[in-house]
């Protein structure tokens, strides 16, 4: 940078903006909708798709991540069901990363299910085994990601 443009933006006159490096993004979510709206969300970055717990647990034991987000309910029984945390939720997935603390240990794991209750579970699991894990309604998470991965 110049002088002249360090001085403008010391005045506040020019703004510096560094563009930040791509990131690893992984999802965990059964619907098409969403998955292109993270891919546009993160556009430049990798991202890794998962539509179920099994593809997820491969997904995450191989790779390594910045940004983990979690559905909750991953199939349609699960929108209005009376069962709550089976072996086909998100849920299956936050046990899963307590029970191996190898893996993904600095990722920022945000759960992003309409399903408060299921999230709520969620994050509790993790942040008691020391996971850095947050719960964000699907309608605030475009706020969130702007203010935690901005471009």
């Amino acid at each position: 940078m110049s002088l002249w443009q360090s001085l403008l933006s010391k005045l506040g006159l020019k703004s510096v903006r560094a563009e930040r490096h791509p990131i690893r993004v992984f999802l965990l979510d059964d619907d098409a909708r969403r998955h292109r709206w993270f891919t546009t969300r993160f556009k430049g970055d990798f991202i890794d798709i998962a539509h179920n717990v099994r593809e997820a647990q491969q997904l995450l034991s191989a790779s390594s991540y910045d940004a983990i987000f979690l559905d909750h309910d991953l199939h349609p029984e699960h929108y209005n069901s009376d069962s709550t945390d089976d072996e086909r939720t998100g849920y299956a997935i936050a046990r899963w990363l307590c029970s191996n603390p190898e893996l993904q240990r600095a990722s920022t794991i945000l759960v992003h299910t309409r399903n408060a209750d299921g999230a709520m579970r969620m994050v509790a699991e993790l942040r008691n085994a020391g996971r850095s894990a947050d719960y964000v309604p699907f309608p605030l998470l475009a706020d969130r990601i702007k203010t935690y991965w901005s471009r």
